[in-house]
């Protein structure tokens, strides 16, 4: 298993880098990224401490780990901007914190981070099909998450997905431990959402290939 969405104190998880990845490995997870909330305020902070901590501590995890942030909440014009900063600070990976319907995310959040080609598109909500279609264009990943309350809307992200080709990741959005739920609740949460065990694995088959593509050093 692989979860690319993950939160520690850097922002506003409970556990440290080092616990985290210690309980995802517990869990059964080969990979996580930390992916902490950002905006222009604490984004270089944030990739500062975590790339630090990958180099460092890295090798010794017993899981493989990407130093990344979820840009969050941060008003659509900017974002492409904010991405391409994320990767200039060394970003392994960049993750948009997308339109959940349970948090007032402005309009536009999706379609801004998908024209700035994040790697994935967090929680989408009411996702449209010229959203889904362009993220299959720009080759951003949509999420289905196992979060509570963001999880309301997986089925229709899964729809647009498979209706349109875009790709899909499966993702805890992890806060805290009893977040990193099990394969088989991972696989009951993509099947309510519509997917077929061929569907399911091709989630991993797309977030092993983010995981590959990541920049490393």
């Amino acid at each position: 298993m692989i979860d690319l969405h993950t939160h520690t104190t850097f922002s506003d998880g409970c556990l440290i880098p080092a616990e985290l990845c210690r309980r995802a490995a517990k869990a059964g997870y080969s990979a996580v990224a930390i992916t902490d909330h950002a905006d222009h305020s604490n984004i270089a902070l944030i990739l500062e401490n975590l790339l630090r901590f990958v180099r460092q501590a890295g090798p010794f995890l017993g899981i493989d780990v990407l130093a990344g942030v979820e840009i969050t909440h941060v008003p659509p014009p900017l974002i492409p901007g904010l991405i391409k900063t994320a990767r200039e600070l060394g970003a392994q990976i960049v993750v948009v914190h997308g339109e959940t319907i349970v948090e007032p995310v402005l309009r536009g959040t999706n379609l801004a981070a998908i024209e700035g080609g994040a790697d994935i598109l967090a929680h989408p909500g009411i996702l449209t099909p010229q959203e889904a279609t362009l993220a299959a264009q720009k080759n951003v990943a949509l999420e289905l998450t196992t979060r509570k309350g963001h999880s309301l809307t997986n089925g229709l992200v899964a729809a647009l997905a498979k209706a349109h080709g875009a790709r899909l990741v499966i993702d805890n959005d992890a806060h805290e431990p009893g977040d990193f739920v099990s394969l088989e609740m991972r696989k009951k949460i993509a099947m309510g959402a519509g997917l077929t065990p061929e569907d399911y694995t091709q989630t991993d088959q797309n977030a092993q290939t983010i995981l590959t593509r990541a920049p490393r050093g």
